[in-house]
């Protein structure tokens, strides 16, 4: 089987061995690392992605012609740069190449310095066509993290750039957080910006799934595993060869099935009910769970052995009552959607006038149901109904009804003006007007708050 290393600069492809051989050893003169090959086939298949090189083919080749190879390149990889060798009747040939994309062409015989130098030119090119892409992609990656989990929080912020730097790691993920608070959400877009992407994502809660059942979806099984299995099944792991498994409530996973998983973890093969066959599996797991593992793993509802082999990378999701600076503008896009959706007059007016008591309330509010229930309630209000929350909650971060009035009155005052300065103002003389404060008293709240106009996005605000 032929490999490449991603550090070769030009892969040489030519049957005649001297040839071979002589130009492999001006590409090492010129400090150009080369691997040689007397035939083209398979060479395609065998190179990295986004390959930092250049291939150097001779025409006439056997099984594959150095023309053949260039119409295989240009669906693959256009940007890949080809250079062709050609004896004195292939100039024809290669002059047309030119126009289907070929790179360069020369005619034998030719100076070791021509070809390093199209060589050289080539790999520039190539450089700067894989560092576009890099940058496209970056750009797109941040487009999509930005679309699917918003927010301007500091922890949001640090979520999307923790999701960034794991999503290319083929190490397995466990993902913390409370209900509603997008553990899904957070597992898809790992999958979408992995390399993992063209194939399956493959969702499943285990909590949903009957004990009667759950190896069988998990695993698989054969013909006459168990009553009823009239025709063999494959599992959900087989199902998402080369792609990713979500296994959200890995919490309510019987021990038994926390065995049979920790074996496929460890071994990364599956075995189907009634089968002694094992089934080798290219597959990356995401588990999420909003409980403490090790808790359940004390009080002898989970494996700790399992725990430790989930726990290679660990992504906490915060709960929206420690991101509070982001209710109001998630709240805003929700109601905004809502009115999309129902097709609503007036929403996109009324999504950006909030009340002060709306305002004061949704602030106040714990959101024990995270996103999903602020979601809710922007739809219910957009459909001009009540927001169904509570206005004060008991265990709040903004408001606690433990603490101090004093602290209670700053914290509430804090929010709010956080909130104002959320929307679009040019200058803190707007953000006063709309308050109704003076403008000195309203500077002393941003520093006794340590909120300011660029920065209140990203700042939490804190009382105090």
């Amino acid at each position: 089987m032929i490999q490449i290393s991603p550090n070769t600069h030009v892969v040489l492809l030519d049957d005649d061995s001297h040839l071979r051989t002589a130009l492999s050893q001006t590409f090492d003169l010129a400090g150009l690392n080369v691997q040689a090959f007397a035939s083209a086939k398979g060479i395609l298949t065998a190179l990295p992605k986004d390959w930092l090189g250049v291939l150097v083919t001779d025409i006439r080749m056997p099984d594959i012609s150095g023309l053949a190879l260039l119409e295989q390149v240009q669906q693959s990889d256009k940007q890949l740069p080809v250079l062709l060798i050609t004896g004195q009747g292939d100039v024809p040939l290669a002059v047309q190449a030119m126009r289907q994309g070929a790179y360069d062409f020369l005619q034998k015989p030719f100076a070791s310095d021509l070809l390093l130098d199209s060589v050289n030119r080539a790999l520039e090119v190539r450089r700067l066509v894989i560092e576009n892409r890099a940058l496209r992609f970056a750009l797109a990656e941040q487009k999509l993290l930005g679309e699917r989990l918003l927010g301007h929080s500091s922890s949001v912020q640090r979520l999307r750039e923790q999701i960034s730097a794991l999503a290319n790691i083929q190490a397995d993920v466990l993902i913390l957080g409370e209900t509603g608070s997008g553990k899904e959400v957070v597992a898809r877009a790992l999958h979408d910006l992995s390399p993992r992407r063209a194939a399956p994502f493959v969702a499943i809660n285990a909590g949903a799934l009957a004990e009667s059942v759950i190896e069988s979806e998990l695993f698989g099984h054969e013909v006459g595993a168990f009553t009823g299995a009239n025709k063999r099944r494959i599992g959900k792991f087989e199902h998402a060869k080369g792609g990713t498994v979500f296994l959200d409530e890995i919490e309510s996973m019987s021990l038994d099935v926390q065995v049979k998983l920790l074996r496929l973890l460890q071994e990364r093969v599956v075995e189907r009910v009634g089968s002694n066959q094992l089934i080798p599996l290219d597959v990356r797991i995401i588990a999420a769970t909003k409980e403490d593992l090790l808790t359940a793993a004390d009080e002898g509802r989970f494996r700790a052995d399992l725990f430790y082999r989930l726990n290679v990378a660990q992504l906490n999701i915060p709960p929206l009552r420690q991101r509070t600076e982001d209710i109001l503008p998630l709240f805003q896009h929700f109601a905004s959607l809502a009115g999309q959706k129902y097709q609503l007059t007036e929403i996109h007016l009324n999504a950006i006038s909030l009340n002060t008591a709306t305002r004061a309330q949704l602030l106040s509010h714990e959101w024990p149901g995270n996103i999903r229930e602020l979601q809710n309630a922007a739809e219910r209000w957009a459909l001009g109904l009540d927001l169904a929350i509570s206005s004060v909650s008991e265990s709040s971060n903004c408001l606690n009804i433990n603490q101090p009035l004093a602290t209670q009155v700053d914290n509430f005052e804090c929010n709010l003006i956080a909130a104002e300065l959320t929307k679009p103002h040019s200058s803190l003389r707007e953000v006063a007007e709309a308050l109704q404060l003076p403008r000195k008293t309203l500077h002393d709240k941003l520093r006794k708050y340590g909120l300011n106009l660029s920065t209140s996005g990203e700042n939490p605000p804190s009382g105090g």
